[in-house]
């Protein structure tokens, strides 16, 4: 059973944070307030699990499901796995990205997680 959508990201170089952006669509789509949990700090994606989790464990979260890029989902899982949350992922289809963008976001990511596997993220 779904208790809430944590919606997790801070801002980059200007307002608003990532998570009122996804918060946003959210609501384009129908989804209520009440449901919506948002943590506006993290700037990394250990920053996103690290200050996520004590929302996740407020709501009694057993087990997350992680929606991101399918290129981030093996780091994401990694570094849920490092801060003590059971999770998988799920990633949207990716239409409309030019090939460059593509190809660099998957280098970006082995180099990434290859980083985060040395730090001990997988342990």
């Amino acid at each position: 059973m779904v208790r809430g959508i944590v919606l997790s990201g801070g801002e980059r170089t200007y307002p608003p944070s990532e998570a009122e952006v996804m918060a946003q669509v959210c609501r384009d789509a129908g989804v209520p307030d009440a449901v919506l949990f948002l943590e506006r700090a993290a700037r990394t994606t250990e920053d996103n699990m690290r200050l996520a989790r004590p929302i996740l464990m407020a709501l009694g979260a057993q087990e997350v499901i992680v929606v991101t890029d399918r290129y981030h989902a093996a780091r994401a899982r990694l570094v849920a796995r490092r801060v003590g949350l059971r999770a998988r992922t799920d990633s949207p289809q990716l239409t409309g990205a030019p090939l460059w963008r593509v190809v660099r976001a998957w280098a970006r990511e082995g180099v990434a997680l290859g980083w985060y596997w040395v730090r001990g993220a997988g342990r």
